[in-house]
């Protein structure tokens, strides 16, 4: 998929985002720094992950400068409330930042943390790519609770499964 427009791509990322953000509301208050294995992310890990890579790498390079990521830590949210109104406000500040991109932008060159020169569209698709990721390891540790997550695009695969010939 190539991003034409910087309109195209927030409609896209909104409604993208929006499928993320109804799993992070799956959490219990309680889970919140639960983890299926010490050392690993926690829930608030990744919810934390999720919006300091947005905000501090992907929204900074794009708009030209070095990443500045501070890391997942509790230091920069700790409690269920706490987190979702961090991951709420980095969301607004990225979003402005690639509102603020002109169509033009998506062609020009931006860098990596590596330091590697990518096409701007083309870093934004690993954005969606990486929120995929870590929206997976949500879905899969909320089903390691035993709790209840929405289907990601209104049906689950047994009512697919249901309704097919």
């Amino acid at each position: 998929m190539e991003i034409r427009s910087v309109a195209q791509f927030l409609d896209y990322w909104d409604s993208f985002r929006g499928r993320t953000r109804r799993v992070i509301d799956c959490i219990p208050p309680a889970r919140i720094e639960w983890t299926h294995q010490p050392g690993k992310f926690t829930l608030g890990d990744l919810v934390r992950h999720l919006a300091t890579i947005e905000r501090y790498m992907y929204a900074e390079t794009v708009s030209g400068r070095p990443s500045a990521y501070p890391g997942c830590g509790r230091e920069l949210a700790d409690g269920h409330a706490q987190v979702v109104a961090y991951f709420e406000r980095l969301a607004g500040e990225s979003r402005a930042m690639f509102a603020a991109l002109p169509d033009a932008a998506l062609e020009r060159k931006c860098r990596t943390p590596a330091g590697t020169p990518i096409t701007t569209w083309k870093w934004l698709r690993a954005m969606v790519e990486h929120e995929a990721h870590h929206r997976g390891q949500l879905y899969l540790m909320l089903g390691m609770l035993d709790l209840a997550t929405p289907p990601l695009y209104g049906l689950t695969s047994e009512e697919v499964k249901a309704r097919s010939a």
